[in-house]
């Protein structure tokens, strides 16, 4: 028995989708997860896992490690388990908190000849086809330097693991450094990004509370049994058929999915979730196992859907207890599959591969195609990214080429309000105290004004820009004052590079 949620609604069966843009679904639908009346993995009696199935199925048939994090009592450890007795494989359980070097790889002792052996245990890993490495998050330091070879290049000692094929480890919720909260686990530490990294799938447990009723039934009632010959076998042959069916998959998705994650990159490092080039290339492999695990039992299943499962189950960030703004995640995704529809030729897939967002507006000045609402979502997330200076910059860019009048109302009036403090002469009236720190920094405007040049366009403009800042209490500090103008010069430098002809 195991620990998961209750299953989801299943996609309705679509014809195979395929790498060119005419034959990937026109129109945005809401994602699917995956659910199958007869889950391989309930036949070994773990329950409310069918949403992970593809998932965990790809990893057994690509051999990439996998990190499952969860609450404790969520099967973790029962799951590798009872998959290696399927698969009838020998396999190693270590708690990392407590493990002694030792006790992974034996006792050394030199031979005859002075060569360095190791005198095996039962629990050494030597001839291990599996290792499930438990609890790794409470390892010591030194111990997680010992395991990382292992994890990440089946070694141990510099010597070559030949026999090891899975690499599986566990760990609670680590504290989220953001935020802390009573979720966390005393003593689960937040693992290393580079050992983290090493982990192609990073996969969070579905916890007790969101199983369905005849799940959570199905786990206090059930009892232990042994694996039924035709379950092991239907396990064995999946892992098969996706393995066998990955050259198919490249073939069919390989470009798009290439291009999806290219483009998702981008994205993630925006929402700060910097993707590795070791991860991109991890996750381009991830998607096209995932999408042949899934099309297993529902043929023709959507590329959306597929990446949207890989992606969410191979973010490294999960395990140093990063907060994840899943929302906005699945709207950069969504936005991804919708621009790889569009024809080659169409200038939005130029924006969507541009990964500044003051440039991306830039570009989007000039494109007529798009819709009101696509550039007024460029405008307003290159506005929210700049700090006072060069938003104000942007915006005078865009009312000078009449790009506001693409806007819709509310980032208009957004556009329109930052204008008027930069195109509008600041009438300044306010007591300030001699020697204070507000008279110091109203110094430094007069001061920086007084020594932009007569022959500067702008000097008006960073003028009324400086006063209305002060005014406003942006500026509070003598250094803000530079690094306003700074702002103001750099984004000012970018739009007068662009083409400042837009046809409305």
């Amino acid at each position: 028995m195991g620990i998961a949620h209750a299953a989801s609604t299943a996609p309705t069966p679509r014809t195979r989708t395929r790498a060119s843009n005419a034959q990937i679904a026109a129109h945005p639908a809401p994602i699917h997860t995956p659910r199958t009346p007869h889950a391989a993995l309930r036949s070994l009696g773990i329950v409310g896992l069918d949403t992970l199935e593809p998932v965990i199925l790809a990893a057994l048939a690509t051999e990439t490690p996998l990190l499952l994090i969860g609450a404790h009592g969520t099967a973790k450890s029962l799951l590798l388990s009872r998959l290696c007795e399927a698969l009838g494989i020998s396999w190693r359980h270590y708690n990392a908190s407590l493990i002694n070097y030792d006790d992974l790889i034996g006792y050394p002792l030199p031979d005859a000849s002075g060569e360095l052996k190791f005198i095996q245990t039962p629990a050494s890993v030597w001839g291990a086809a599996a290792v499930f490495i438990d609890e790794i998050s409470r390892a010591r330091p030194d111990m997680l330097n010992r395991l990382f070879p292992i994890i990440h290049e089946r070694k141990v000692q510099g010597l070559p693991l030949p026999a090891l094929r899975f690499r599986w480890a566990a760990m609670n919720p680590p504290a989220s450094p953001d935020h802390p909260d009573d979720t966390a686990y005393a003593g689960s530490e937040p693992l290393d990004a580079a050992l983290a990294d090493r982990f192609g799938f990073v996969v969070q447990v579905p916890s007790w509370h969101a199983m369905s009723e005849q799940d959570q039934h199905r786990v206090i009632t059930g009892q232990p049994e042994a694996i039924a010959p035709e379950a092991a076998e239907a396990i064995r042959e999946a892992v098969q058929h996706i393995a066998n069916r990955l050259p198919a998959t490249e073939l069919a998705l390989g470009e798009a999915f290439a291009e999806y994650v290219r483009c998702i990159a981008q994205h993630a490092a925006r929402l700060q979730l910097p993707i590795s080039g070791r991860r991109a290339a991890m996750l381009y492999r991830n998607l096209l196992a995932v999408h042949a695990a899934w099309d297993r039992t529902r043929p023709g299943v959507r590329p959306e859907d597929s990446s949207w499962l890989t992606l969410t189950s191979a973010l490294p960030q999960l395990a140093s207890g990063a907060s994840i703004d899943h929302a906005r995640l699945q709207l950069a995704h969504n936005e991804v599959w919708k621009t790889l529809r569009l024809d080659r030729g169409d200038p939005r897939r130029l924006l969507a591969a541009e990964p500044d967002a003051v440039r991306r507006v830039l570009l989007a000045v000039n494109f007529d195609q798009l819709s009101t609402q696509e550039f007024s979502s460029y405008a307003a997330d290159a506005l929210a990214r700049l700090t006072p200076g060069g938003r104000h910059a942007l915006a005078a860019h865009l009312m000078e080429t009449g790009a506001i009048g693409h806007s819709i109302a509310a980032v208009a009036e957004q556009i329109a309000g930052l204008f008027g403090e930069v195109a509008m002469a600041q009438s300044v009236k306010a007591k300030v105290v001699s020697g204070s720190n507000t008279h110091a920094c109203w110094q430094e405007v007069v001061r920086v004004s007084a020594a932009t040049e007569q022959r500067d366009p702008d000097r008006a403009l960073i003028e009324n820009l400086l006063a209305s800042q002060w005014s406003k209490g942006v500026i509070k500090l003598v250094p803000d004052v530079a690094k306003v103008l700074d702002s103001w010069k750099q984004v000012r430098a970018l739009c007068a590079g662009a083409n400042h002809v837009r046809t409305i």
